[in-house]
């Protein structure tokens, strides 16, 4: 048993532990809050080790961890009403939307955001979209995941990895208008997509 035990323990420490910063990163934009990640991070890490006999060795364990987190943060912070109420774009996609306009100019998302800017109003913007979109744009645009893994992780189809993709990133491009024009940027009034494509 405790030689079980021990090769448990080992499989956990050297598959499932070099991506606790990755996710921390993502319960804190999941909770918008350093304590609350905490806990997401530390249940999360706890099921992954609890059930880890059902996860096929070879296979990809941060797309595994991601769907964990994110099941776990819908399971228990929905009933605890700590996902914003916040209004649900459609799920078509608008004509002026795919209008092209003047682009702005980019930074690497991944670089401007990190724990200590928590509060800044690129990160606040993310934080208020809803979740089915902030996955999607948290694990593109700031962890750089491919498509095929977000599809894996969120367990849906490439093509709605896509759609949700860029309806995040038309969300932000309203939020995030004045922001970007304070900082001398020259933007539209409409989103294209190359407008706000922000990690590649």
């Amino acid at each position: 048993m405790r030689a079980s035990t021990t090769v448990k323990q080992e499989r956990f420490n050297n598959e499932m532990l070099p991506h606790m910063d990755t996710m921390y990163h993502y319960a804190l934009f999941l909770t918008h809050d350093r304590d609350a990640a905490q806990d997401l991070l530390q249940e999360t890490f706890l099921k992954s080790y609890r059930f880890l006999d059902k996860f096929k060795e070879g296979t990809n364990e941060k797309a595994w961890l991601y769907r964990i987190m994110r099941n776990t943060y819908i399971n228990n912070y929905r009933r605890e009403k700590r996902i914003p109420d916040l209004v649900e774009y459609d799920d078509q996609i608008s004509a002026y939307q795919m209008q092209r306009t003047e682009t702005i100019d980019r930074e690497n998302l991944s670089a401007r955001i990190d724990t200590d800017l928590f509060e800044d109003e690129i990160s606040s913007a993310i934080a208020t979209l809803p979740e089915r979109y902030k996955s999607v744009i948290v694990m593109r645009d700031v962890e750089e995941m491919p498509y095929e893994e977000i599809a894996e992780a969120l367990e849906i189809p490439l093509g709605t990895v896509r759609s949700r993709l860029h309806r995040a990133r038309a969300i932000l491009f309203d939020l995030l208008k004045g922001y970007a024009r304070k900082r001398g940027y020259s933007v539209g009034e409409r989103f294209a997509p190359a407008d706000l494509v922000m990690a590649g």
